[in-house]
């Protein structure tokens, strides 16, 4: 019980900030990732002669370490960049930078997964490419890898809690220090894992839901 009592009273505001630390910077990361890896499947659709570096590209982030890449994008890039100047932003870059090799496939599985005939039937009745992509394409897309989206974001949230190895003060840095001062890290990390477990189901109910409603508008 005393655990308890040190924990969520005497240092709740630690462990609060160091959730939205973690939260924050996954969200970013992946707002950052689909909007990288959407750009990416569009571009080598329209420019086939990039293939090969688009493909290098995802390689890349798809076949390197999170660890590394953190420590790369922190160190490495600050000395031949100048940037990026906080470990908050080395953080949910190097996070953004893994995601959005394996976003830009899903993305481009998605799209194929449209028929074909629905695009060729709305260019054939003379529907803007825009308006072809926002109420055909995207819609059936979404539905298609909204599964795939939501592992993703998952992912980044469990990869976050590396992000302390580069100072960032994230739930799991919070919780080291802590293990640090009190020499007791069985119950501090079972209770970041409780926390973990939490905001994992939620947004996995969130993203059913969501999923649920989709396919109700669409009427399949």
């Amino acid at each position: 019980m005393s655990f308890w009592t040190r924990t969520l009273l005497a240092d709740a505001g630690p462990l609060l900030h160091g959730l939205y630390v973690t939260l924050s910077i996954s969200l970013i990361a992946f707002v950052v990732a689909a909007t990288v890896g959407l750009g990416i499947c569009v571009a080598r659709s329209r420019l086939p002669v990039l293939t090969p570096l688009f493909a290098v590209y995802i390689a890349f982030c798809r076949n390197t370490p999170i660890f590394i890449q953190l420590l790369w994008v922190a160190y490495a890039w600050y000395e031949l960049l100048g940037w990026p100047k906080e470990v908050y932003t080395a953080a949910w870059v190097a996070l953004a930078l893994q995601s959005s090799g394996y976003l830009a496939e899903t993305f481009r599985a998605g799209i194929d997964s449209v028929p074909g005939g629905q695009i060729e039937a709305a260019h054939a009745l003379g529907i803007t490419p825009l308006t072809t992509w926002r109420r055909i394409i995207a819609p059936q897309m979404l539905l298609t890898i909204a599964p795939s989206l939501m592992n993703q974001l998952i992912v980044i949230i469990k990869c976050s809690t590396l992000v302390s190895v580069i100072a960032v003060p994230d739930l799991m840095f919070q919780a080291l220090r802590l293990t640090g001062i009190w020499g007791d890290p069985v119950p501090i990390m079972s209770f970041v894992a409780v926390i973990f477990i939490a905001v994992i189901m939620a947004l996995s109910a969130l993203s059913k839901s969501l999923a649920d409603h989709t396919r109700a508008r669409l009427g399949s």
